[in-house]
């Protein structure tokens, strides 16, 4: 059917459809009856709406960041590893094999859209989301739903909005003003929505004193008005909705994972007149438009078991894993390592050979074949040298084999135990970091290792900033390899060996101390979030970072030059020559960023506006063009309640990274 035809149709069918069958369009089904059968969340797709009187079809949930969470399915590296890859493409290439896969498991509804702004690198569910940017995040998380739209599963966004603490998240009152509200919290939730995503999970936390599920100038005023979103809103699970009326009121159209408000008291309230008729027939409405669209449309193939975790999908997450990595550091170039020149290696850390692909929430993929770091450099080198593991259990055997090598790499950080989802249920309390450092024993492991060993690789394993100022300077080279996938350990060794030339970016800022970063605390019920946070707050308060924003090295080097700015229209185009001046062929990522400080406002010193992966031979030259509106400039004005673009002189600066010696410079005039 096409949109008219579907339009025509729920027209004609609403006058048809019993107050019982609309309600129970509007929440889950069997929830607990499934959860008692499977004895754990996520083994299959949940129901939710329909109705089998008029060919309805449900809604069928799964969830997942890193990849359908339904056993066997393909387990990507997580989405703060996938932002760190700055790769529009492959993103929504992810997105298209989670897509096949949802639709395999036979579900058509995916919930793993996270782009939830990172505040601060505590934050336990840190590693769903595409880190600090509202640019970065807005494009990765729409390039995410593009993919997974395309085999006709709706990807849902979340979570609507300001949701960044784990362990208060059921309870935690978020205070701002409205110019962060509009410039820094829902940019990225609007680049979603304009690219066509079909519905929006609210959050759990409150935003100026009222639930988000319950908060009509969220979802009737921002998001159906003002954004004229005509999709549907669900609640986030168990602890979504606290009130039937609000729920209504505010503009959340279902109820998830079963009608606990939305069921027979919604009947009650609409019978006693607390509801309008008119609002629940608006989010029949769009619950049955948004599933028709999708559920009847054609198929571009068919959706056999086989295609779960499929070796095509297992070679996208491999490389994925490989564009992820980050180079941080590398004196001497030590990386990569010369499989000709080793003839021991030793391999040290207990998460080397760990099955370590993140949280075990609402985001863990259960997938059994998975590559750790050791396995994958016993793959990569077979036998061309000796490898020698060790636990780092006893710190004295572990350097005793570190001084008697000829290379030695530490696999350090955390897991699951260490920082994810925080669920009340759940006997295990994980949740926010409540530290950001490494743990005290890796860190004076390394500090040793390094006084006995010039070859030394720090490899970091976790979802966001760890800081690194106390060992950063007696090591010589620093990997961040995230939590990366099913394929990690294979990717691991491609970068280490030289396989792969690395060319990640951090997708956030690396501190040289936890103060420096926006005030954070894990139990806490009300906390205002301000107008500056990551690069933004560094740069205006004069601040220096250990590693700044898209920041990221390689086993070549690239050179920027030619910098040339034209507008046609409302077009803003950057032009610029990128060399590669090194060895080795490799992928550069050229970032465009806005200047502000002739603003006569209060605003950033410089935003994020436009990035491009670009792939070049070494001594080759390409010419990169990156394009941008008038409108991206604008701020939002709380007393007119609208955009404007001020008149002035505006800085363009584009290179490798957000740091200013990094970046060639130009201006535009705006009148």
């Amino acid at each position: 059917m096409n949109e008219e035809e579907i339009d025509e149709f729920v027209k004609k069918l609403i006058p048809q459809l019993a107050l019982k069958e609309k309600v129970y369009l509007m929440s889950g089904h069997q929830f607990y009856k499934t959860l008692l059968k499977d004895r754990k969340i996520g083994v299959r797709p949940y129901s939710a709406g329909g109705v089998k009187r008029f060919g309805i079809p449900p809604f069928m949930f799964t969830d997942g960041p890193r990849g359908v969470i339904i056993p066997g399915s393909t387990c990507f590296p997580v989405s703060m590893a996938r932002a760190a890859t700055w790769d529009i493409q492959l993103e929504e290439e992810v997105g298209e094999a989670i897509g096949k896969e949802a639709r395999a498991h036979g579900a058509n509804l995916y919930g793993g859209v996270c782009i939830n702004l990172l505040r601060n690198p505590a934050w336990g569910r840190a590693q769903e989301t595409y880190g600090e940017d509202p640019c970065l995040l807005g494009e990765m998380g729409a390039a995410l739903v593009r993919g997974v739209q395309k085999h006709n599963v709706m990807a849902t966004i979340k979570h609507f909005v300001a949701n960044s603490i784990e362990f208060s998240r059921f309870k935690v009152n978020v205070l701002m003003d409205e110019r962060t509200l509009r410039e820094v919290y829902l940019p990225h939730f609007k680049r979603c929505i304009d690219e066509g995503c079909a519905t929006v999970m609210s959050a759990y936390n409150k935003l100026r004193g009222e639930y988000c599920g319950h908060n009509a100038y969220l979802l009737r005023k921002i998001l159906k008005n003002d954004w004229n979103f005509q999709g549907f809103v669900h609640s986030d699970w168990m602890h979504g909705v606290y009130n039937t009326v609000k729920g209504i009121n505010g503009g959340l159209d279902v109820e998830m994972p079963r009608a606990k408000y939305y069921g027979r008291r919604l009947i009650k309230a609409i019978k006693n007149g607390l509801i309008s008729s008119e609002l629940i027939d608006d989010s029949v409405v769009r619950i049955i438009h948004t599933t028709l669209k999708f559920t009847t449309k054609q198929d571009s193939q068919m959706y056999h078991s086989d295609l779960i975790g499929c070796e095509q999908h297992i070679q996208l997450a491999r490389k994925v894993a490989e564009k992820s990595m980050v180079l941080l550091k590398n004196e001497n170039n030590i990386l990569p390592f010369d499989i000709n020149k080793i003839k021991k290696l030793a391999i040290i850390g207990k998460l080397a050979d760990l099955k370590n692909t993140g949280d075990h929430g609402s985001s863990y993929v259960r997938q059994r074949n998975i590559v750790t770091p050791l396995q994958g450099i016993k793959n990569h080198i077979g036998d061309a040298f000796d490898t020698i593991y060790n636990d780092s259990s006893n710190r004295k055997n572990a350097l005793k084999l570190a001084k008697d090598v000829d290379a030695a790499i530490i696999v350090v950080g955390y897991t699951y135990k260490d920082e994810g989802e925080y669920i009340k249920q759940y006997p295990r309390k994980v949740g926010d970091r409540l530290d950001i450092n490494l743990k005290s024993k890796e860190i004076q492991l390394i500090k040793a290792i390094s006084q006995v060993n010039p070859n030394f690789v720090v490899v970091l394993v976790g979802g966001s900033a760890i800081l690194m100022k106390e060992w950063k300077d007696e090591v010589p080279a620093i990997l961040m390899g995230w939590y990366s996938g099913m394929e990690g350990g294979n990717a691991l060794a491609d970068i280490l060996f030289g396989k792969i030339n690395p060319s990640g970016k951090l997708p956030f800022t690396v501190p040289k101390d936890a103060s420096h970063l926006p005030y954070f605390n894990a139990h806490i019920d009300e906390i205002e979030y301000g107008y500056y946070h990551g690069y933004t707050k560094f740069e205006k308060e004069n601040l220096e970072p250990d590693f700044s924003f898209g920041f990221g090295l390689s086993y070549t080097q690239y050179e920027y030059k030619n910098l040339h700015i034209e507008t046609i229209n409302e077009e803003i185009i950057a032009n610029v020559e990128v060399t590669n001046k090194g060895k080795r062929a490799g992928e550069e990522i050229v970032q465009l960023y806005v200047g502000f400080e002739n603003s006569h406002i209060d605003r950033p010193i410089k935003l994020l506006k436009g990035f491009k992966r670009v792939s070049l031979e070494p001594n080759e030259t390409k010419k990169v063009q990156i394009e941008l509106n008038k409108k991206d400039l604008a701020w939002y004005n709380p007393e007119s309640k609208s955009w404007e673009i001020e008149k002035i002189k505006y800085s363009i600066y584009i290179g490798p990274s957000s740091k200013f010696e990094d970046l060639l410079k130009t201006e535009i005039l705006i009148n």
